[in-house]
């Protein structure tokens, strides 16, 4: 395969990522009955601990021998990335649920591109960093924070429409867990030791990512999974699941296959985009989470009560976040 061929596949593999990941919250629209903790964590049972293993088995040979040879930094960084992005994923489910499947995403989403993009390049800055890309990441980063700010601003006729605090809280909550949720990307690009080392046992670039996955969300599920039990004794919602079980079962199951599918999408398609396959992939895979998420948190009905003002300024804050993702990506083009 030729480089422009792999770099196409790349991209296709990527795009597919993000609208896995843009789409996996929207089928916790159709669940009646059940509380957030009921379909978390069938949800986070699904995506964070059954899918990846499954996949790793099916997929890697040798995975235990991969384990045991691979450096224990890659390993500790796995671990305490993954911890980081597993408390991103609880406040994620919570932040959107608060605000809004358009609405979240765009913020969370936002402020995950920025820090996924640049805590890499502080904690291991390139040798050779042009002043040219570095004035285009920094004018993407601003134009990043103003897509959020604009984002935060749309969403405000829901704290008037609520008259309670229950808008900010949520924002608060999307921002943190936007910075949390990075800690995926830094922990794919900081474990890539393990990744590199199914390779040298014979694993195919595309797929040696699988390899990595099992790590990096077994605290996810850890976290989740935990939390979401913590609110069943709290709330006493436990038995909620012998309500509507079938149907809200396979819509949660549903909501964690298609994250495990935008995440497995990913990694192919960034071992296919080469050295810039990390940031120039996660700007790419968020760019397409944050349309798809747009587009059905729309088509879906979440933004009919809005004003006409705070719908443009939503689609404005969208436009701005699209456009600072694609000039971080480009950016890369100057290394």
């Amino acid at each position: 395969m030729g480089l422009t061929d792999s770099l196409a596949v790349g991209l296709l593999l990527v795009c597919a990522g993000g609208l896995c990941q843009g789409s996996f919250m929207a089928p916790a629209k159709w669940i009646r009955g059940w509380a957030w903790e009921n379909y978390w964590l069938i949800f986070a049972f699904t995506a964070y601990l059954l899918c990846p293993w499954v996949l790793a088995f099916f997929t890697i040979p040798r995975l235990f021998d991969i384990y045991g040879g691979a450096p224990a930094g890659a390993l500790g960084s796995v671990a305490i990335f993954g911890v980081g992005w597993g408390i991103g994923a609880v406040t994620f489910g919570l932040g959107v649920e608060a605000v809004g499947l358009a609405l979240g995403f765009a913020v969370i989403l936002g402020v995950a591109t920025i820090a996924g993009a640049v805590i890499p390049l502080l904690v291991t800055p390139p040798a050779h960093f042009p002043f040219a890309q570095a004035v285009m990441t920094a004018a993407a980063l601003l134009v990043m924070l103003g897509g959020v700010a604009v984002c935060s601003f749309a969403g405000s006729w829901k704290e008037s429409e609520a008259k309670s605090r229950n808008y900010r809280r949520g924002l608060l909550i999307c921002i943190a867990s936007g910075l949390l949720s990075s800690c995926g990307n830094l922990g794919f690009a900081f474990g890539s030791a393990i990744t590199e080392r199914a390779q040298l046992l014979g694993v195919p670039a595309a797929i040696a990512p699988n390899a990595l996955w099992t790590l990096l969300t077994l605290p996810l599920f850890l976290c989740n999974a935990g939390y979401a039990i913590r609110l069943l004794r709290k709330n006493g919602t436990a038995k909620l699941f012998g309500e509507s079980t079938g149907r809200n079962l396979a819509l949660a199951v549903l909501m964690g296959g298609l994250w495990m599918a935008g995440i497995a999408f990913y990694g192919s398609g960034a071992r296919h985009l080469g050295e810039l396959g990390t940031s120039l992939g996660w700007a790419i895979l968020m760019s397409g989470t944050v349309l798809t998420a747009s587009a059905f948190g729309v088509l879906t009905g979440e933004w009919k009560p809005a004003p006409p003002r705070a719908k443009r300024q939503l689609a404005w804050g969208v436009s701005l976040l699209l456009l600072a993702i694609a000039a971080l990506g480009y950016a890369n083009h100057f290394q």
